[in-house]
């Protein structure tokens, strides 16, 4: 099973950006499908990305509206999510996730292996 680490969250003020990591501590994510979600408190947890395996097609949430860009490093080691124009609303544990394939609807039920996540908080 692939152990996730995800990291680059922090404390950014409306407006900025963050690039958040995603790596695999023995394997390579360049097999492998990555999705990208968040969960902020009291809230359920909501796709906001995938990268597929082969072509590395990519999907995003709605709520995206061209401000993430989600891509692979060039070694195919790491996949990145750079986000930009960050909002309050984006406040959340974002956490990636390993599988076959991206599901077109971002839906988290398709991962089997998961990274403990890594705090985002955009507050002034």
């Amino acid at each position: 099973q692939l152990q996730l680490v995800e990291s680059g969250g922090g404390l950014v003020q409306p407006g900025g950006s963050l690039k958040l990591s995603c790596e695999a501590s023995e394997f390579t994510l360049a097999h492998f499908a990555v999705g990208w979600f968040r969960q902020a408190p009291g809230k359920e947890r909501e796709g906001v990305s995938c990268i597929s395996s082969v072509i590395s097609r990519t999907f995003y949430g709605d709520f995206v509206k061209g401000r993430f860009t989600v891509y692979r490093g060039q070694a195919k080691l790491k996949v990145y999510l750079e986000m930009n124009s960050l909002e309050p609303e984006d406040t959340a544990v974002y956490y990636c996730a390993a599988g076959d394939d991206c599901d077109a609807s971002l839906s988290p039920d398709v991962y089997t292996n998961w990274g403990r996540g890594t705090q985002v908080a955009v507050s002034s």
